[in-house]
């Protein structure tokens, strides 16, 4: 991959973790995470294989789907509260899917049974980034 392309998509992996980071609306940290993701898609399919291939293709279902799950549960949110505010989480149906989106993201368990196949089609550095930055913004 050229160089410069590899740090395009590393500033904008940067650049999505401090949008979701600093972000107090629901909308911008969904945008966040959603720039975080198709950063790292591209990276994950460079090597023209077809592990890397299934391994960006999964990722991105599930982190798509994670993402809708975020955003439906921060619209739910909103109906109730009236307001867009990260901090007032208060309705019932809002935390529980947000907290089931957030662990497919991390792929903690019980949501983690796309992380080793992910993480199989890889190289080394390209695990290591799904392992560490990857997980801070959720």
């Amino acid at each position: 991959m050229n160089p410069y392309i590899m740090s395009i998509l590393m500033c904008n992996l940067a650049l999505g973790t401090i949008i979701t980071a600093a972000s107090y609306h629901w909308f911008l940290a969904w945008v966040g995470l959603e720039l975080n993701t198709l950063a790292i898609i591209p990276i994950l399919a460079k090597h023209h294989h077809p592990r890397a291939t299934e391994a960006a293709t999964k990722y991105f279902i599930i982190q798509a789907t994670a993402s809708s799950i975020i955003l439906f549960s921060s619209i739910i949110n909103a109906w109730h509260t009236g307001t867009w505010d990260i901090t007032q989480l208060t309705t019932q149906p809002a935390p529980t899917m947000l907290l089931i989106a957030l662990t497919m993201k991390l792929g903690l368990a019980p949501m983690h049974f796309w992380l080793p196949e992910v993480m199989q089609g890889t190289d080394t550095t390209t695990a290591f980034i799904i392992a560490t930055w990857q997980k801070l913004p959720p």
